[in-house]
């Protein structure tokens, strides 16, 4: 598998240039001073999860202004709604419209530490999807602590590279299927006769020199002409196959893997409101919603980022969900992505989203 060297991918929107920047949200423009304490206030607010005085802003490193000058432009910025003051006497935290802006305009990403990537380029090796599948989530989830999810290709057949059949016990016969994207699935039989394993071998080598390679729903219609002329044994064993491959083809179509949903309990953010937390979990266990919202991720042409409500998901209004798409041979085919709180370290996550997604694709597109 070739290196994988970070190179930022488009975002959700892009960046201009540092300087007088027009909010996105209500046409108020934003000096560069406005700017600088914004990033600066968020930044700290992401580091300590505290409530930012403008006092103690004031004293940070590069910011050059009076308490008094800060409390303006703070002010200013809480005008724009884009940072809110949780008590009277309390410090600003940024709201969602501030990430928004925060992520599109002031963010500076951090390259991946070799420790990481070196992680992920060990352990995204090419496999079968669904594995792939599985060991990309829980790496998205042990790099961040949060939730990893990858939403799966959606398969519109199943293609089988080679049958093969064992037999366990009398009229019980153990059927092994291995798909083009080699997938192993195993399924049990069971037969009106007794077969010795001469002739399973028989009928799966039969299988496999005129049917392998091709699609499930194309054989089953192939055996509907041509069953009426398989020899009787053979017959018996091919019928059950398609039968067995039609239910997989049923039940192939898009999923969405989670791993690691139970680190969110240790996210203090999130954690206080165990209803909140409560109703997040049923979220990954239905999975319908984040299937709607990772397939939105599909048409994105990099890292996408949901910030609060933008998700479109109620139970997900504390939360930010950064996805990115993945490819087999340059066509895209899922979605992969990590979901956290609004306040997490954006400039961190988007790197280990980002070449997650390059990594499986690489995986997925260069098997023998």
């Amino acid at each position: 598998m070739p290196a994988i060297v970070f190179m930022p991918r488009e975002q959700s929107r892009a960046a201009p240039p540092f300087g007088a920047v027009q909010d996105v949200y209500n046409g108020d423009m934003m000096n560069e001073r406005a700017q600088h304490l914004l990033k600066i206030l968020i930044e700290r607010y992401i580091a300590d999860g505290q409530p930012v005085a403008s006092k103690a802003l004031s004293l940070l490193p590069g910011v050059e202004l009076s308490s008094a000058s800060v409390r303006n432009v703070l002010a200013d910025l809480e005008n724009m709604g884009l940072i809110a003051s949780p008590h009277t006497s309390a410090g600003r935290v940024p709201t969602a419209r501030g990430y928004r802006l925060f992520v599109d305009r002031l963010l500076t990403i951090r390259p991946l530490d070799r420790l990481s990537l070196h992680e992920l380029e060990h352990s995204l090796q090419p496999d079968s999807p669904q594995r792939i599948a599985q060991a990309a989530s829980s790496l998205l989830s042990e790099l961040t602590s949060f939730a990893g999810v990858v939403l799966t290709p959606q398969r519109s057949d199943v293609a089988f590279r080679q049958i093969e059949f064992l037999r366990l016990s009398e009229r019980r016969v153990l059927m092994i299927l291995v798909t083009l994207d080699g997938d192993v699935q195993n399924h049990l039989l069971g037969t009106e006769r007794d077969y010795t394993q001469g002739e399973l071998i028989e009928a799966g080598n039969f299988i496999n020199q005129h049917y392998a390679g091709q699609g499930l729903s194309a054989v089953t219609q192939r055996v509907e002409s041509e069953l009426a002329q398989l020899q009787g044994d053979i017959s018996e064993l091919m019928a059950a196959a398609v039968k067995l491959g039609q239910q997989t083809l049923a039940q192939s179509g898009e999923n969405v893997v989670v791993s690691g949903g139970s680190r969110l309990l240790q996210v203090h953010d999130l954690s206080d409101d165990l209803s909140r937390l409560r109703e997040l979990f049923g979220v990954f266990e239905r999975k319908t919603e984040l299937l709607k919202l990772l397939a939105q991720g599909r048409e994105a042409s990099g890292v996408n980022i949901f910030i609060g409500e933008e998700s479109g998901v109620v139970t997900l209004d504390e939360c930010s969900v950064v996805t990115a798409p993945y490819c087999i041979n340059g066509q895209v085919v899922g979605t992969l992505g990590v979901v956290g709180p609004t306040r997490m370290a954006y400039e961190r996550v988007i790197p280990i989203v980002d070449i997650t997604a390059r990594l499986v694709s690489n995986a997925l597109s260069f098997r023998d």
